[in-house]
Order: C-alpha cells, then structure tokens, then sequence
C-alpha cells in the first residue's frame, strides 16, 4: 500500500519507561528496530460504492508486511503474484531494489453487499546489503503461524523470532512481531523474550504503563532494549514489534526506503520515467507526489 497523504499525527508524549504516540514514524522516533512505517487501515465499511482499489505503485529498499483483522484483499505485483489475503494471514514482500503492486478489493465481494476492512500495512527496512535484492513475494496462512497461551492472553508469532519460537515468513534481519489479545487482566513482562527496540500498538482496549492508562490508538516504544513491563487490561488486542536497529540511518520518500540519499533520487527518477516492472495486465499509474 501506498502512504500518499499520510499525514503523521505528532503528538508523541513521555511517560517515563516509554515514548507514546499515534503512528509510526512520530516524533522523536522514527523506527523501532527494522521498523520503519505502520499504516492502520480501518475500520471502514466498504460497499456497492467504495471498494479498495490501489493503483499501481512502487516500492524498493523495503519489504512491506499485511496483516488483515478483517476483510480480504487481493495482491498483484510485478513478479507475477496474485494472491488474496484473508483475516489473520500474513503477505510478506521483499521490494528490494524495485517492485510495483495493487491492492484491491476481490471480486467475489464485490456482490453488493458491504463488509469491514480492518488491518495493517508495515514496512520493513532492508539491511543495507539487501536494499537492492531481487524482489521476492510471499503468503503465509494463519493455521501455520505459531500460536500459544499465556496466562490470559492467547499469543501468534507474526514474523521473525520471540518466546523461543520462529515464524515461517522468510525475515530478511532479525526482528520480531506478536500479536496478543487478552481475555483476562494480564502482565506483559518480555524479558528474556524478544531481542531489541520494542514497540507495542494498541489495535482495541488499553493498557497501563508507569502509572499512565494508554488507549486504543495509540503506540508505545521502551526505552530499554529486550524488556518491557506493562499491564493489559482486559479484552485488549496488542501487536508487539521491533528488533535490532541498524547501524546506518534510513532516508524515506513516499515508497521508497534506503541508507543512501542518492538512491532515493534514482528511485524517483525511475519511478517519473515509468521505468519500474509492471504488474501484468496492469496499466494503472499513481503519480509520486513531489514534497
């Protein structure tokens, strides 16, 4: 998914153990360990007069990460896949040194009918030896995700490694997400768990830390790598991110991602000239927008 007319809420706050806000990049942080952009799509109703429809755009530098709560959607790219995600699955792509796709509502909802689309479209920054890789594309089902109970609180392994466990989706650095949901009151203690910058998204209920109520919404980042400390409230639903931070600073520009400035350019360049790989039987075109 694009990020055109994304427009970064910053409001982040200090708490004491944790940086708060809405989004990802904000204020004062701009990745928690390989993560670089989460776009909170939803909840929306869709319908007979407004589906999903995302024209062909580009991306390089990255991998971008889908995770559907509701609804489907179908992806196309440039490699040639075509594949429809449902709730709880997971389309990992690897951009790499360039990659375009659409993202559409499937055709067997558009019936009339309307439905909720609810999810998360996160990017993921390439190590620097892999900005320019081959484009790689990927489906994982929800049934072979690792799936565990914890006190109150029933846990799946999205991606990369934590709690002794590891996702199947090919990781290209270390790096971690979690999603949680809670039935019960439930304290989430990760030390000696997770590796890394931690961040902790609030998708529904709340959560207490250092004495401050944190609501739906929000974005929380420890302060301290490996070990975070919160309590969950009930009928809470939590995805928890990050990893290892890289070594060198990332530069972004619209969709693209990379260690190096000069690269951004020849990106947008490219991208002007319609020099990208297309997505077959595609002519859709998104103009970049010029910040």
């Amino acid at each position: 998914m694009s990020n055109i007319g994304l427009i970064i809420e910053e409001r982040s706050r200090d708490i004491g153990d944790f940086l708060v806000g809405r989004l990802l990049p904000f204020r004062k942080k701009r990745m928690v360990g390989p993560f670089i952009f989460i776009d909170h799509m939803g909840p929306t109703t869709l319908g007979p007069e407004n589906y999903m429809d995302v024209d062909q755009h580009p991306h390089s530098g990255l991998s971008t990460l889908t995770f559907m709560l509701e609804g489907e959607i179908v992806h196309k790219d440039s490699i040639g896949s075509n594949q429809l995600i449902t709730p709880g699955a997971v389309n990992w792509m690897v951009a790499g040194k360039g990659v375009t796709h659409t993202e559409r509502t499937p055709e067997i909802l558009r019936n009339g009918t309307t439905f909720t689309a609810h999810g998360y479209q996160i990017w993921v920054a390439l190590p620097k030896e892999l900005e320019d890789c081959e484009p790689e594309f990927h489906h994982i089902e929800a049934s072979e995700l690792p799936q565990w109970q914890e006190g109150g609180a029933t846990f799946r392994l999205i991606a990369g490694e934590g709690y002794g466990r590891k996702s199947p989706v090919p990781v290209k650095s270390e790096l971690f997400m979690i999603e949680i949901i809670t039935e019960t009151g439930f304290e989430l203690n990760t030390k000696n768990q997770l590796k890394g910058e931690i961040g902790i998204c609030i998708v529904a209920g709340e959560l207490e830390a250092c004495g401050n109520t944190v609501k739906k919404g929000n974005m929380l980042v420890s302060k301290v790598n490996d070990a975070c400390k919160v309590l969950v409230k009930p009928k809470t639903h939590l995805l928890l991110f990050g990893g290892p931070p890289f070594d060198e600073e990332r530069f972004i520009y619209w969709n693209f991602v990379s260690s190096n400035k000069e690269n951004l350019e020849k990106a947008k360049e490219k991208w002007r000239n319609k020099q990208f790989p297309k997505v077959p039987g595609d002519n859709t075109y998104v103009t970049m927008p010029e910040y």
